[in-house]
Formats: C-alpha cells, structure tokens, sequence
C-alpha cells in the first residue's frame, strides 16, 4: 500500500509540475516575452526537475565529443523506450532541441499548446499528405537553428530492443543535408513499466551520444543503407 502511494504521488507530482511549467512557458511567448534562450531554459528546467521528481541517477557519455556547429542541420535520433527519453534527452544535448511528436499529443490541453508555442513539432502519422507538411515545416525549423529531436522506430518500445524504423525522419535528413547524431539511452525503461503508472523511484540511467553521420555521404538511392548505418549506430550507443 505504500508503494501504491508513493507511486501516484510521483505520478501526480511529475503532472503538477509539467502543467506548471505548460503554463510558465506559455506566459513568457504570450505576454510578447519569449525568445528561444527562455524557452530553452523553460524546458531545462522542466526536464530537470522531472528526473528529480523520481530521483533518477543518470550519467551523460559524449565519447565522440559531439557538438552542435551554428549552420547546420542536426537530426538526433534516439532509441525510445520510456516517456523519460525526452526530458533525459533535453538534459544531455546542450543545443536548442525540439521534439517530433506525435499529432495527439498537441491535442493535450495546455500542454499541448505550450508545446507548439515553444516550437515543438507535430506529425499526423495518419495523414500522408498532412505528414509531408508537417516535415517540411520541422525542415524550416531546422534551418532557423533547432535541432530535431526524432524517435526513428515511431513509438515506445515494450522490451527495449528496436522496432524497425519509418522512413520519414531519413528522407527528411537526406533533403535538408543533416547530420544524424544516434542518442543512446540505457536503463530509462525500468522507471516505468509500459502502459501503467507504476513509477520506480531511485533507478539509474545512462545517455550515450553515438558518432555522427553526415548524410551528404549518402545519395537518396542509399537510404536503406543509411537507415542500416543508423541502426547499427544507435544499437551501439544503446548497449543492445
């Protein structure tokens, strides 16, 4: 029964703290004030204290001592097992980073607009025509210096190892030139188990940045060779 407790205090608190957060995010792009320096801070400071909320031991590797070069296109792709991927992402990339979410999560009230008013982006992954939009916009994005924040398998992964990969996030790096940089994430899935509330306090975790891979060494005829690359990169920086 205490466990049972202390796992929707964790649960209700990580709520509280993130609508907290929507709100402040918001007030700063609506009241004229909002500059992508705030908004990099506001979402800093959220993903922080997410981590602190179930007091998760985590340790950032950057073996490859990968940086973020002003004029240039970056797509992180990330192994996705957990919804801490995203703020134990935010934490290890020191660069102005922005998520491809999926569609719904814009439909989220308040969150969902504090979102798209920090310029996360969104993709309809039901709508052919409307996904071709919605990644030529995440292309604008990176152009005006955001780095793309991408999950290359879709969705979560229920036992940590890779789903296969969609396509778009490569054909959107081959167009715009990117350098994918693999982000591997070990040990995020034990903090919650899929599809409950059963949150884990006092895990550990390990962020690993793989090697870049410059896509101009690619022609569109070898995007499958590409995704294969990537693949085996990210399996690498995940440890699997």
């Amino acid at each position: 029964m205490k466990n049972m407790f202390m796992r929707y205090a964790i649960v209700i608190r990580s709520i509280s703290f993130t609508l907290y957060y929507s709100i402040v995010a918001l007030s700063i792009v609506l009241t004229g004030m909002g500059s992508r320096a705030r908004s990099n801070w506001v979402i800093r400071t959220w993903a922080q204290g997410l981590l602190t909320i179930v007091n998760l031991n985590y340790k950032i590797f950057n073996p490859h001592q990968v940086t973020f070069e002003p004029g240039k296109n970056y797509i992180v792709m990330c192994n996705h097992t957990s919804v801490y991927d995203i703020p134990l992402s935010i934490m290890a990339l020191n660069c102005t980073v922005r998520m491809l979410a999926k569609k719904e999560l814009s439909y989220i009230p308040i969150f969902g607009y504090a979102m798209t008013k920090n310029e996360f982006l969104f993709i309809d992954r039901k709508n052919r025509e409307q996904a071709i939009k919605d990644l030529k916009l995440a292309a604008e994005k990176m152009k005006s210096g955001v780095v793309l924040w991408i999950a290359p398998e879709g969705t979560r992964s229920r036992d940590g190892q890779l789903l296969p990969f969609k396509k778009g996030g490569f054909m959107l790096a081959l167009e715009t030139g990117a350098t994918i940089v693999p982000l591997g994430i070990r040990g995020a899935l034990n903090i919650i188990e899929p599809k409950t509330f059963k949150v884990k306090a006092g895990q550990s975790a390990e962020v690993y940045l793989g090697k870049p891979i410059d896509t101009k060494n690619y022609s569109f005829d070898q995007r499958q060779q590409l995704m294969d690359d990537v693949k085996a990169a990210l399996q690498d920086a995940a440890g699997l």
